[in-house]
């Protein structure tokens, strides 16, 4: 029996794992980074080690300190969690050697699906349909599209759709290039891409007695070939094609002899009713919250089982029942490039959560999630917040529940993915079921959700808070009204800026308190957190969180803005040069493809920048001269000057 388990991995992942050794008795350790350390996975363990370094290379990916830290805390057995060193194979056979208890499959069956091009071979044999291989050299017109992917690895990175042959090679080394970033292995596939096609999994538990199959998720709303929804079960799916994927997910498992929780994705074409084996994941998924919800199940308390030789008790896993949804929300902008956000999160609330990591029952709504209000989130990791689940005994109910939360919660600090993940619950495709790999292609909810100017009474009701704050500030004439004047020549002026957007917001302030200089609209009440106002005759409530460097917050039923406040004055020192190209985000420079002084037109690449395992390229503005380039391996700040873009004249473009 299992007495205390390392988890070797981080944030919302470790604290999934935590959640059921509390339950079930089990001690718990962390390991963490420097960048860690102040995360609620560190505090929630029983005991926590430190991983000197912050980068995943200096920690979670070393084996050595992995072991050495379940030595010195005396762990008795390692949970990989999922991602980092989940599926090595080497690794799992150092925890063996070791005499610690792997729960995870064995090394073996890790190694025979961890290379996507030796596992389609192998799923051939076993008689799971596979899609067929190309290559640079034998790659035709006829073809195309083609999808170029890593062997080694997963989560959307080293994976490039090519639509022409001639942009083949590019994509080939630009796939190389990144899965050697992320997985230590640069080696690619290539293989037909399915235009509409949907992404199907299947979750698979094997025990010493066989393999059981626990339903199907489909995780087809993706973006950038990275999950952004799941479900289960599958919508719109055909009973013969189901029992058909089910079958040949048992097949895929009973053909390496697998143990533990594991799951076998598939690309399913709707207009043939095809499907085709991708890979096989040795691990739990970041989705399994889904199937845990309509099968009654804890997934992680099976895996333990398995791994110490226990028999499965089939009475735990309870009667399939109601649909569930799972969204990962981001800290990312969709509407620029899906840019990863970092900093500190300042507020993190979504109402109705009936549990975090809530496991045994169905409850309307869960979080899984790595971080809390005020958490540092790093640019070394994943910018992935939290997961938000929603049960209900009915797919639109869930959708409608899920939408719902997700639209109240308040997410302060960072920018998100909320907005859209609220259009494509509430959008009538996703509601249809008619969901595919190239659902932001079919649909416009990235530009439906992207953020346009504030309600006006946001903006004002954050004036008014402002105004609340600086009054409680105020050491001398405090029974001064805020903003009153002798003669009432004009409003007071509060200017505010949403992202590059500046608005103007005016006001009144007296005796009789704060008036705004529209007629339709009454302030009831007013804090430096809360604002009630009477907007034709309705009352609507306005919470307002103001945080450092005077960013304010405001969420209301009228919708959420982040604001700022602009100053009436900067200090020159801020004013960087006309044409010079910032950093949209921390990170390190691992590429510049021009030289300092070279000419250059407007969309070129200038430089690539690594931040949250992806990699981006930053193009020139305009046509020009490129000067003060910065180098590679450079490590930069959001808002650094990366280079100056000028024109052949010597004037900044």
């Amino acid at each position: 029996m299992i007495k205390r388990l390392l988890v070797a991995n981080r944030g919302e992942i470790a604290r999934r794992v935590f959640a059921t050794c509390r339950r079930l008795g089990i001690e718990t350790v962390a390991i963490h980074s420097d960048a860690d350390a102040g995360l609620p996975f560190v505090r929630e363990a029983d005991a926590a080690y430190a991983l000197s370094g912050s980068t995943p290379a200096e920690t979670y990916l070393r084996a050595d300190l992995v072991l050495e830290a379940a030595r010195r805390t005396g762990a008795d057995a390692i949970h990989p969690g999922y991602g980092f060193l989940s599926e090595n194979a080497d690794f799992a056979r150092a925890v063996i050697a070791a005499g610690i208890t792997w729960v995870g499959p064995a090394p073996e069956s890790i190694e025979q699906m961890g290379s996507k091009i030796a596992s389609k071979k192998l799923m051939e044999a076993a008689g799971v349909p596979v899609l067929t291989n190309h290559s640079v050299e034998t790659a035709r017109e006829k073809d195309l599209p083609l999808l170029v992917k890593a062997s080694a690895g997963g989560g959307g990175r080293g994976m490039r759709v090519v639509r022409t042959l001639a942009d083949l090679p590019g994509e080939v080394a630009k796939a190389e290039s990144e899965a050697q970033s992320a997985f230590g292995d640069g080696t690619v596939f290539i293989e037909p891409y399915v235009e509409h096609g949907r992404h199907v999994e299947v979750q698979v538990l094997g025990h010493r007695d066989g393999v059981l199959v626990l339903g199907e998720r489909d995780c087809s709303i993706q973006r950038r070939h990275q999950k952004v929804v799941e479900e289960a079960p599958a919508p719109n799916l055909a009973d013969q094609t189901r029992a058909a994927l089910h079958e040949a997910a048992r097949a895929a498992a009973a053909a390496i002899d697998y143990r533990g929780a594991g799951t076998v994705e598939f690309l399913y074409d709707a207009e043939t009713e095809r499907f085709f084996f991708l890979e096989m994941n040795t691990r739990l998924q970041v989705e399994h919250p889904v199937t845990e919800l309509v099968h009654g199940v804890d997934l992680v308390e099976a895996q333990l089982t398995v791994a110490e030789g226990r028999p499965l008790d089939l009475r735990v896993i309870g009667e399939t029942y109601g649909h569930a949804v799972e969204v990962r929300l981001y800290a990312e902008d969709p509407a620029h490039d899906w840019q990863p956000q970092s900093g500190v999160l300042t507020r993190f609330e979504v109402p109705g959560v009936s549990g975090e990591f809530d496991l045994l029952n169905r409850p309307g709504l869960r979080v899984d999630s790595g971080f809390e209000s005020g958490s540092e989130v790093s640019t070394h990791y994943d910018a992935m917040l939290a997961k938000v689940i929603a049960w209900a005994p009915s797919r639109q109910e869930a959708a409608r529940k899920l939408a719902d939360a997700l639209a109240k919660a308040q997410l302060h600090g960072l920018v998100t993915n909320r907005d859209l993940l609220v259009e494509i619950l509430r959008h009538d495709t996703f509601l249809s079921g008619e969901v595919s790999t190239d659902f932001f292609d079919r649909t416009a909810v990235i530009e439906s959700s992207a953020p346009g100017d504030p309600d006006p009474h946001l903006l004002f009701a954050a004036a008014i808070a402002l105004a609340e704050r600086d009054r409680l500030r105020r050491r001398v004439q405090q029974g001064v009204p805020v903003g009153w004047r002798n003669v009432v020549s004009q409003p007071q002026r509060t200017v505010l800026a949403a992202g590059d957007t500046e608005h103007v917001v005016e006001w009144h302030g007296g005796r009789d308190g704060y008036a705004s200089t529209s007629d339709d609209v009454r302030v009831l009440s007013a804090s430096p957190s809360e604002v009630v106002l009477e907007v034709d005759s309705i009352r609507v409530r306005f919470h307002v969180a103001i945080g450092p460097g005077d960013a304010v917050a405001v969420d209301a039923p009228v919708g959420s803005a982040q604001l700022r406040v602009v100053p009436r004055f900067v200090d020159p020192a801020d004013v960087v040069a006309q044409g010079s190209l910032l950093a949209p985000m921390p990170g390190t420079v691992i590429g510049v493809p021009v030289e300092d002084g070279a000419e250059v037109t407007a969309g070129q690449p200038v430089l690539v920048l690594e931040a949250m395992k992806m990699q981006h390229t930053i193009n020139a503005p305009t046509g020009g001269v490129v000067t003060d380039l910065v180098a590679v391996g450079q490590q930069v700040a959001a808002g650094d000057v990366l280079a100056v873009v000028s024109d052949n004249e010597g004037e900044e473009s």
